[in-house]
């Protein structure tokens, strides 16, 4: 089965797809799931969760949001609840009271001022890494992402980071079974290409008009 762990509603600041759209999208380009991943909240993920039940042959929903910390970025998976918080170690506590996946979305690129650059001691809080983030414009961050993972032994995960339609499935992980324990336990197939520099610089620009509205 082929997931995308990481794409942005219009609950997003930057965002503009509507949740039950990102699954009908999903489901063409033969995705099994998705992870919906707004920034600071599940609001997205939770709609696209509710308007699946009245689709045929609908793709798999997992809930989660990308919080700004003090530090930087984290991704909470399987959540159900807000994530209120936003010192690092206590949004980790949060995501895991909820019995949800802490994971790092594209550390370690320099170009985006909202990323976490993990320091070792970082690594015992974090179940996973995203080592294919296609919105990453050079793949020296990818692979350090996952340096950093083989070296202290954690999961994988990787997502197209995805704003736009055409984005969906740009890069996700290939899994057999249950997904969440398949990234707990390292089980993934990483898949995946780069997202067109145009893209990501009309979201950033979508993110800017709105600030000034």
């Amino acid at each position: 089965m082929r997931y995308d762990m990481h794409i942005h509603s219009k609950y997003s600041h930057d965002g503009s797809l509507e949740p039950g759209k990102i699954l009908k999208i999903a489901r063409k380009k033969g995705l099994d799931g998705v992870a919906i991943t707004d920034h600071g909240t599940i609001k997205g993920a939770l709609k696209a969760r509710r308007e699946r039940r009245y689709m045929r042959d609908a793709v798999d929903v997992i809930v989660g949001a990308e919080i700004l910390t003090d530090i930087g970025e984290v991704i909470g998976l399987f959540i159900e609840e807000e994530i209120t918080s936003t010192d690092f170690e206590c949004v980790i506590e949060e995501i895991k009271s909820q019995g949800g996946i802490v994971v790092l979305p594209h550390p370690f690129d320099e170009i985006r001022r909202s990323s976490l650059h993990p320091r070792d001691e970082h690594a015992r809080f974090v179940d996973c890494v995203e080592v294919m983030n296609a919105r990453c414009r050079l793949q020296k961050f990818n692979e350090h992402a996952m340096k950093f993972a083989v070296e202290h032994d954690l999961g994988m995960t990787a997502g197209s980071d995805a704003h736009f339609a055409d984005e969906i499935g740009n890069a996700g992980v290939c899994i057999d079974g249950d997904i969440k324990k398949s990234l707990l336990r390292g089980k993934v197939r990483i898949f995946g290409n780069k997202t067109p520099i145009l893209r990501i610089m009309l979201s950033k620009l979508k993110s800017e008009l709105r600030l000034v509205e």
